[in-house]
């Protein structure tokens, strides 16, 4: 075991400060990665701050990861030292149940191991994540950072890209599909990139008329603001598909009268229960359905697809001094549109 630099929250509520972590020797499958960046998730705030329970302290946040390999065990066959990769969501699964053959691991029946905040299997060791400066990782849950992606603008992807990227894929989202974003954030802003660039004719639905420029900048064909409610009338039944990047509690039955006869709107967001009318659904064979980051095949190949086609994330890079102040912005939605971490803060101070 060696100890290394990182900041992690000593209880529920308290301030991310300096903190040293152990990490293991790497062992015959697994890859040493020196962290780069650090992408800053919404979902950081909500562990750290322990919203959801069953939180795991210290705790040290972070799924976002890219860094370079800086050794590899004895039976490693897909890397070696140098390769710049990424780290996303989860470090594990059981690798056993459909899910999990099939590609689908944030699916595993027993539940992933996340990045951080969860257990390691065997072991029972806590998780903790890439706010720090090294990470080992079993070589079947690393990501490679294709070339030509800039790597501080690639660790979103790890989790808001392919988070966008899932539901687009597997709901079969195509070129000429008209497509709505709600909500214009770092899933939001990823998902407009995404679709647009599949070739859909994408339309953000945000609450601030300020965002217009930035969603056509992004690739949006149009934009509407809802805050006075009309857009629910002017674009009645014309969306194929609605991708619902909100957190906040909001009226699907709305959003739901946006779509076409045989329409999806999938949430990615969490918000607390929300009243769902039946006939919101029944009227036109609508369908409401939800889905979670993406497995390590399909996270691949989002990376590649980006990587074709000159997207990444749009960030304001931060030293993780910055880190508490920064935490304040997201929940003020002061930042275009994904703090990422500069590790080589960590490293000098």
């Amino acid at each position: 075991m060696t100890l290394i630099p990182a900041y992690a929250a000593s209880d529920a509520g308290s301030p991310l400060v300096p903190f040293a972590i152990e990490r293991r020797a790497p062992g015959p499958r697994d890859v040493q990665i020196e962290i780069l960046y650090c992408g800053v998730c919404h979902t950081d705030i909500h562990q750290v701050r322990d919203e959801w329970g069953k939180g795991i302290f210290p705790m040290v946040p972070g799924h976002e990861i890219v860094g370079r390999v800086s050794a590899t065990g004895g039976e490693v066959v897909n890397y070696e030292p140098g390769d710049m990769v990424g780290v996303g969501c989860f470090v594990d699964s059981c690798r056993q149940c459909p899910q999990c053959r099939s590609g689908q691991e944030q699916y595993c029946d027993e539940g992933m191991t996340a990045t951080y905040n969860a257990r390691e299997r065997g072991s029972g060791t806590p998780t903790h994540g890439g706010y720090s400066t090294r990470i080992v990782v079993d070589e079947e849950y690393v990501l490679r950072i294709p070339e030509g992606l800039p790597p501080d603008r690639a660790a979103p992807l790890l989790c808001a890209g392919v988070t966008a990227w899932s539901p687009l894929r597997h709901f079969g989202v195509v070129a000429g599909d008209r497509v709505a974003v709600v909500g214009l954030g770092g899933l939001g802003h990823m998902a407009v990139k995404l679709a647009a660039a599949i070739g859909a004719d994408v339309t953000v639905l945000s609450t601030s008329e300020s965002k217009r420029d930035d969603a056509v900048a992004l690739g949006a064909q149009d934009f509407a603001a809802t805050g006075s409610g009309r857009v629910f009338k002017t674009h009645r039944g014309q969306f194929d598909f609605i991708i619902d990047t909100v957190s906040a509690q909001h009226d699907y039955n709305a959003y739901l009268g946006l779509l076409k006869v045989d329409g999806t709107m999938v949430l990615l967001g969490m918000p607390e229960p929300a009243a769902l009318s039946a006939s919101a659904l029944v009227s036109r064979r609508r369908r409401l359905a939800g889905s979670l980051i993406g497995g390590i095949a399909e996270t691949q190949e989002m990376l590649d697809f980006c990587a074709a086609h000159g997207i990444a994330a749009d960030i304001e890079l931060i030293g993780i001094d910055a880190i508490n102040s920064a935490y304040e912005r997201m929940l003020a939605g002061d930042v275009r549109y994904r703090f990422v971490i500069d590790m080589a803060s960590l490293r000098g101070a």
